[in-house]
């Protein structure tokens, strides 16, 4: 096994971790979330289905300087509503999720790059 391939198990692994986590953020998390109609209209604009676990995992992962920014967007979750709503655990998770989810792709990007311009041959 070259060094190449064992990098691209490692994030195929890191990438398969993420959507494992991804589908237990959203049957925790978002769907209490979407049971409460306090919540149930604030979780974001749904492009497809399960566009929202992403969108509320976004909103309780970032910083406050970006979810200040990012406040009064459409698509964007209500992340005051959601801290209160949401448990630590929740929170935590969804930090995990979002972190790994993001750095798995800019991983498999990177060493796509890499891998284009020959660095692994």
């Amino acid at each position: 096994m070259t060094q190449g391939e064992m990098i691209f198990s490692v994030i195929l692994a890191a990438i398969f971790v993420a959507w494992i986590l991804f589908v237990i953020f959203g049957q925790v998390t978002v769907r209490k979330l979407r049971k409460n109609p306090e919540t149930k209209y604030e979780l974001g604009i749904e492009f497809v289905s399960g566009w929202d676990i992403l969108n509320v995992a976004q909103a309780l992962s970032l910083p406050a300087v970006l979810e200040k920014r990012l406040k009064n967007k459409a698509f964007h979750a209500n992340a005051d509503l959601l801290y209160k709503h949401t448990t630590v655990f929740d929170r935590v998770l969804a930090r995990v999720f979002c972190t790994l989810f993001v750095l798995s792709g800019l991983a498999l990007i990177v060493f796509g790059v890499l891998d284009w311009f020959g660095v692994f041959d």
